[in-house]
């Protein structure tokens, strides 16, 4: 285990409120975080579906999906997350995009893109 993520012992509340004032501040830099990399995943599945359109490939592949499945599952057993929810988080990513993808496709078919 990382010296970052042992057991740490406080010699005061003080020291126990500074870690845990710091430690939210942190995940809500990393949460910022993680919303500009959603949306930038979004951005980037606009531009694949767009491809495949105009290339007259289907949108699902069903074989890149699971791919990338099974290449989060790897990285989640490595670094010790929950597989499960970490494949349901992914689940939520792939639905997010298919429905972006969506919109664009509405957009193409209206002739309003």
């Amino acid at each position: 285990m990382s010296e970052d993520y042992k057991i740490k012992s406080f010699n005061s509340i003080e020291e126990a409120e500074n870690l845990l004032k710091e430690s939210r501040n942190r995940i809500d830099e990393i949460d910022n975080e993680l919303f500009d990399l959603i949306s930038q995943r979004t951005s980037i599945a606009k531009d694949v579906v767009l491809a495949k359109e105009y290339m007259g490939m289907p949108i699902y592949d069903k074989s890149r999906e699971d791919e990338i499945h099974e290449k989060v599952r790897g990285i989640s057993e490595e670094k010790g997350l929950d597989v499960d929810i970490i494949d349901q988080i992914l689940d939520m990513l792939t639905v997010l995009n298919k429905n972006e993808q969506k919109k664009i496709l509405r957009r193409n078919v209206n002739g309003q893109y």
